[in-house]
């Protein structure tokens, strides 16, 4: 099923995220933990790539699982910048060919130790888009950025570049994890102000650890909320404490998104079935997934 028929549904729903394992020695437990998040029923699940083509055969080889063996909607990420063009259109020929119809395009964090743009490599996401909508009847999705991409100056530019992205073939957009609401209320005026007329799907993080946040923080720049930060000063030191604060921290953002009118959120589980059946579990009368 594509995704963009998903978020057509007026009810409440629930997706998940899990990532491929850095070695295919690790490929059994992200399956094990992918069979657990896809027991939960959510309305579809998502699967990071793995960049640089050594574990990227991994991203298709579970959105196959998740689609054929878990009867749930898959949908594969696909990130440019740090392959090669032929590799990217090999990528694409692969999901074709196991039936996968829904791919986030992305362009990915630039290898620090590369010059940019790399030769025979994509340089904006958009360019990955027409790609991919010239290869197929792919449903397509996109990143967005409710505080600001990092590389833009000014958020008035980073809002142009998504529009022109949006436009070369975006079915729906996810944003990046953010943990104030109002950023993300204020973000979706702004866009549909400018024509951004697509779904645009809140992600939301549980954070369960309290050094996540540094890692978090240095990587895309989000706006910790001083009642975030709070509960990180007390829960942070408690490792038990602090995954029950996170969880109900998200349950808490879930649930204002909802009550706002937003159906669907997309949840980065971290491969972690314990956050994602305690979140189902906190939502259990709202969501219907299944």
């Amino acid at each position: 099923m594509k995704i963009k028929d998903i978020l057509k549904e007026k009810t409440p729903h629930i997706s998940f995220e899990v990532f491929p394992p850095k070695t295919d020695a690790g490929f059994a437990s992200v399956l094990s933990a992918t069979d657990q998040i896809g027991a939960l029923k959510p309305s579809y699940m998502s699967v990071t790539y793995g960049a640089g083509g050594g574990t990227s055969k991994n991203t298709v080889n579970i959105a196959s699982h998740i689609k054929d063996d878990l009867g749930l909607t898959s949908l594969a990420h696909l990130t440019c910048v740090s392959s090669t063009k032929e590799h990217v259109a090999r990528v694409i020929d692969e999901l074709k060919k196991n039936n996968i119809e829904n791919v986030l395009a992305l362009r990915g964090d630039i290898p620090k130790e590369s010059e940019f743009p790399l030769p025979n490599h994509y340089r904006y996401a958009y360019e990955l888009v027409e790609e991919i909508k010239s290869k197929g009847d792919f449903c397509i999705g996109a990143a967005c950025y409710p505080e600001g991409h990092m590389e833009a100056e000014h958020k008035k530019d980073d809002i142009y570049n998504l529009k022109k992205k949006v436009d070369c073939g975006v079915d729906f957009l996810t944003t990046q994890m953010f943990f104030d609401n109002t950023i993300f209320y204020n973000f979706l005026y702004r866009i549909r102000e400018i024509g951004i007329t697509v779904p645009v799907v809140p992600g939301i993080m549980p954070v369960t650890k309290g050094n996540q946040m540094k890692r978090i923080s240095e990587m895309s720049g989000t706006v910790l909320p001083q009642r975030f930060r709070d509960v990180l000063d007390r829960f942070g030191e408690d490792p038990k404490a602090m995954q029950q604060a996170g969880i109900a921290y998200a349950t808490d953002q879930i649930i204002d998104l909802f009550a706002n009118g937003i159906n669907h959120v997309h949840v980065y589980s971290m491969n972690n079935p314990a956050v994602a059946t305690a979140i189902m579990h906190n939502l259990s009368d709202i969501v219907k997934n299944g």
